[in-house]
C-alpha cells in the first residue's frame, strides 16, 4: 500500500506584515478560486467572520473563544496581525475510499493573538478553522465555543440525542435552523444544512486528538457547539462498558503546546458534497511507515443472519462451532471476499477474549481460513479490551486478521484517546481494526489507516428501522466525513411497509437492486455481506456482482443527486467504473437519463442490474442488462420508489 504522502507544490506568501487594527478593521481571505471569501472582523469585542459563496453571505461566525486555565482565549482579545499564504499540495491516502489522489489547495491565514493563534484554511469549497496554543506543560481546557448563524432559509438535517451516550445511531431530523434552535435539544455531528438553491454547508470536525468529540445545540443566534466533559469516576455496567459517576469541570487535560481539532465548513451544492474530502484534507498523515499490509476487502457476516445456513449441502448443527464458520469461509473462499467475521457468541464469555467455546476449535478454523485465504476477524466489547490490551499480541500470534470492538457509546476525552491506544496497539501488531457502537470519523483513520471504519450509522443492523428515506441521508451527511459500516446487501427484500423479518430470516427494506447499489453508493474500506451464504448461493448473478465491488476507489463522480431524494454516483478502480443509484419512497418512480462521458476512448461492455416492472410490491424483481458504451454513451436509469440500479463497465 502506499503511505500517506503531502506533496507540497507551490507554497506562496500573500501576506506576511503585520496588519495594523487601527487601519484595518476587516481582512479579506479568498480561497484559491476566489468563488469563496471571508471577512474577517479583526477588531477588540468583535472578532469573528462572515462566509460568502459567489458573493453571497451563507452563514456567519461568532463567539469564537477557548478558555484553558481560566483564561479566555480569542474571544474579546484583539488580533495582533493576520499572515496569510496560499497552499497548494497532493495527498495520497494510504486507504483511498473517495480519491485515490487529493488535491489540496487552500489560502491559509494565521490570525496571530500572542501566546496562541488561530489557523483558518480557505478552500475552494470549505473553510476550516482550528486553536493553537503555545503554553508550557498540561492545561485544562474548561470549554471551547462558536456559533454559525446561516442565512435564512436553511434547513437543519441532524440526529439528535438526549445526552453525550449515544451510538449515533437515531434517525436523522429535518427542521428550519430556526425551530431547530428553538428545541435547545443536542445534536450529533455532522450536521447538513440545505437551502432550496442547492446550497449545503456540511458542518463537521478533523484531527481530534487528545480531546473530546464535539456536539451541537442551539442558542438563541445560531447553532452552537457542546462537549461531554472528562470523566472523573465511573462503574463499569456488565460486560458492555461503564456508567460515568462523576465529571471533571474541565472537557480536556492537555498539553498546552498544540493544534486543537479543525471546525469545519463545507460550501457547495449536493454533488459536490459527496465529492468533497475535506476531512481527509485536514487529518493528519499516516504514521505508519510499513502498510502493505493493511487490506481494505469485503467481510462474510453471521449476526445479521443468524449464522443458520440452509442450503443442500448443510449436513451440520449450525451455530457457534467449527463446521458454521468453516461453512462461511467456504463461502467467502468461492466468492473472493476476504474475511469472515466471528461476531458476539464465539467465545465462552465476553468478558474473556482468549477461550473460545470449545465446539469453535479456534486454532483450527484460523489455519482452514488461512488455507483458503480467507481472514478472521473477532469481535470483542470495549470494556473487554481496556482491560486485557494484551489481545492484540495474542490475537497476532494466533494469526487474526483483526478486531471488531463494540459499545463505545461515549465521546469524551477518555474514550477519544482510548481509540488512539487500540489503533497504536493493533498497527504494532499488524490487526485490522472496525469499530462498533462508536461516533462518526474523526480523522483518526488517516493517522492509523488500520483503521478501516466506523459504525456510528443508522444501518441494516436495525432491521426493519432501517428505512430508505433515512438512509438516503448518509451520503449526504454521515459518509460524506468517512467510512460508515453500513453492513449492506439482504437478499430478503421488501418494501419498507411490508418488513416484518427478523433473524433467521432477516428482511432488507428496499428493493434488490436498491441492495447490491448500496456497495456503490456507500463508503466503508471493509464491506460487510450482511447475509446467509445459503441466500447468496441461491442468488448467485447477484452475489457474483456484489463481491466484485471495491472497498476503496480511485476516483468519484457524482452524476445526480438531491439531497436526502436521490443520489446517482460513478466510482473508477483502475480501468473498471461502477454505477450506482438509490432512491426514497417519496414519489413510484426516478428517471434520469446518465451520460457516460467519464469514459476513455475505448468501447466499453456495461453489465447492471434494475428494478424490476414489479419491484415497487415485490422487492427482489430485478432485471439483468448488459450492452456496449462508449463516453458518448447515455443510458436511462429508471428506479422504482426504495429502488435502485447499479452497474459496472469494464
Amino acid at each position: 500500500m502506499k503511505k500517506l504522502i503531502r506533496k507540497v507544490s507551490a507554497i506562496i506568501i500573500l501576506a506576511m506584515i503585520p496588519i495594523a487594527m487601527h487601519a484595518e478593521k476587516v481582512v479579506k481571505i479568498s480561497s484559491p478560486d476566489k468563488k469563496i471569501t471571508v471577512d474577517l472582523s479583526t477588531d477588540k469585542g468583535k472578532f469573528g467572520w462572515t462566509v460568502n459563496r459567489d458573493g453571497a453571505k451563507v452563514y456567519t461566525v461568532e463567539d469564537v473563544r477557548m478558555i484553558v486555565n481560566g483564561k479566555t482565549l480569542a474571544g474579546d482579545a484583539a488580533v495582533k496581525n493576520v499572515k496569510q499564504k496560499s497552499v497548494s499540495e497532493t495527498i495520497n491516502p494510504v486507504v483511498p475510499i473517495k480519491f485515490s489522489t487529493i488535491e489540496n489547495n487552500y489560502t491559509e491565514a494565521k490570525i496571530n493573538f500572542g501566546s496562541y493563534s488561530i489557523e483558518m484554511r480557505v478552500m475552494n469549497n470549505a473553510v476550516a478553522y482550528r486553536f493553537v496554543t503555545n503554553i508550557k506543560g498540561e492545561v485544562t481546557v474548561e470549554n471551547e465555543c462558536f456559533t454559525m448563524i446561516p442565512a435564512d432559509g436553511f434547513t437543519a438535517h441532524f440526529q439528535p440525542c438526549n445526552s453525550f451516550n449515544t451510538s449515533y445511531e437515531t434517525h436523522y431530523q429535518h427542521k428550519e435552523v430556526k425551530d431547530w434552535i428553538r428545541d435547545n435539544k443536542l445534536a450529533t455531528i455532522p450536521m447538513l444544512l440545505s437551502d432550496s438553491n442547492d446550497t449545503q454547508l456540511l458542518i463537521g470536525e478533523s484531527d481530534v486528538d487528545d480531546y473530546p468529540r464535539m456536539f451541537f445545540k442551539g442558542n438563541r443566534k445560531g447553532i452552537s457547539t457542546a462537549f461531554p466533559k472528562s470523566p472523573v469516576k465511573w462503574e463499569p455496567r456488565g460486560d458492555r462498558g461503564w456508567t460515568i459517576t462523576e465529571e471533571g469541570y474541565y472537557i480536556a487535560k492537555t498539553q498546552g503546546k498544540r493544534t486543537f481539532p479543525w471546525r469545519f465548513v463545507v460550501v457547495t451544492d449536493s454533488k459536490g458534497i459527496i465529492e468533497q474530502t475535506v476531512p481527509a484534507q485536514l487529518a493528519r498523515k499516516s504514521v505508519l511507515t510499513d502498510t502493505d499490509w493493511i487490506k481494505p476487502g469485503q467481510v462474510s457476516w453471521e449476526w445479521w443472519n443468524g449464522a443458520v445456513p440452509f442450503g443442500p449441502d448443510v449436513n451440520f448443527r449450525a451455530g457457534n462451532n467449527y463446521d458454521t464458520y468453516a461453512y462461511f469461509i467456504d463461502f467467502a473462499a468461492k466468492y473472493g471476499v476476504e474475511y469472515i467475521l466471528l461476531d458476539e457468541g464465539w467465545a465462552k464469555s465476553t468478558r474473556d477474549p482468549y477461550t473460545a467455546k470449545p465446539d469453535m476449535h479456534l486454532d483450527k478454523l484460523i489455519k482452514y481460513g488461512k488455507e483458503k485465504g480467507v481472514g478472521i476477524i473477532i469481535w470483542l466489547p470495549w470494556l473487554t479490551v481496556e482491560q486485557n490490551f494484551d489481545v492484540f499480541k495474542k490475537y497476532a500470534e494466533w494469526g487474526v486478521a483483526g478486531v471488531k470492538i463494540d459499545f463505545m457509546d461515549h465521546a469524551d476525552q477518555w474514550m477519544v484517546n482510548f481509540y488512539k491506544r487500540v489503533m497504536q496497539e493493533a498497527a504494532k501488531h499488524k490487526l485490522l481494526v472496525d469499530m462498533h457502537g462508536s461516533f462518526t470519523p474523526m480523522g483518526l483513520e488517516y493517522e492509523y489507516p488500520n483503521f478501516l471504519s466506523y459504525e456510528g450509522v443508522l444501518g441494516l443492523e436495525q432491521m426493519g428501522g432501517c428505512r430508505p428515506d433515512n438512509t438516503l441521508f448518509l451520503p449526504f451527511i454521515r459518509n460524506a466525513v468517512g467510512a460508515a459500516d453500513f453492513t449492506p446487501g439482504g437478499m430478503n427484500n421488501r418494501q419498507p411497509n411490508n418488513n416484518q423479518g427478523g433473524r433467521p430470516n432477516s428482511v432488507a427494506s428496499g428493493t434488490r437492486a436498491y441492495q447490491m447499489a448500496l456497495y456503490v453508493v456507500l463508503e466503508s474500506a471493509i464491506q460487510m455481506l450482511a447475509d446467509n451464504p445459503s441466500l447468496y448461493y441461491q442468488n448467485d448473478d447477484c452475489t457474483r456482482y456484489i463481491a466484485s465491488v471495491p472497498t476503496t476507489w480511485d476516483e468519484t463522480r457524482a452524476l445526480a443527486s438531491e439531497v436526502g431524494k436521490y443520489v446517482i454516483v460513478a466510482k473508477r478502480k483502475g480501468e473498471k467504473w461502477f454505477i450506482g443509484g438509490i432512491c426514497n419512497g417519496e414519489q413510484d418512480e426516478f428517471k434520469f437519463n446518465v451520460k457516460l462521458d467519464f469514459l476513455g476512448d475505448k468501447e466499453y461492455k456495461l453489465t447492471g442490474y434494475k428494478d424490476g416492472i414489479n419491484a415497487d410490491r415485490q422487492a427482489m424483481h430485478y432485471n439483468k442488462i448488459e450492452q456496449k458504451v462508449t463516453k458518448n454513451s447515455s443510458i436511462e436509469i429508471k428506479m422504482v420508489k426504495n429502488g435502485g440500479f447499479t452497474a459496472v463497465i469494464e
